[in-house]
């Protein structure tokens, strides 16, 4: 049986998180870029991490902090996509 995601995946997961970003912590959607590392979103570290819940419940997962830790440097939009994608495609197996 598959499992189903609360998100289309016809919109596609950068999408998402775009709209997660602009919608709920009112980040300007021109900042909002696949090269956007999470760092220069603009929001404080409190709102980092609610942010990552927030795209983790939009996707119905949980990322492990090792796989991903928003703090770190260097990560941006794109790498958060993909990290996603991967374990969206996880599940369904």
């Amino acid at each position: 049986m598959t499992q189903t995601h609360p998100i289309s995946e016809s919109r596609g997961t950068f999408q998402t998180i775009s709209d997660i970003l602009t919608s709920k912590f009112q980040v300007e959607p021109s900042l909002v870029t696949p090269e956007t590392l999470l760092t220069e979103l603009g929001i404080d570290s409190l709102s980092l991490m609610e942010f990552v819940f927030a795209v983790e419940d939009a996707f119905n997962l949980r990322i492990p902090e090792e796989r991903l830790n928003p703090r770190e440097a260097g990560i941006d939009l794109q790498k958060l996509s993909d990290v996603i994608d991967e374990f969206v495609l996880k599940s369904k197996i």
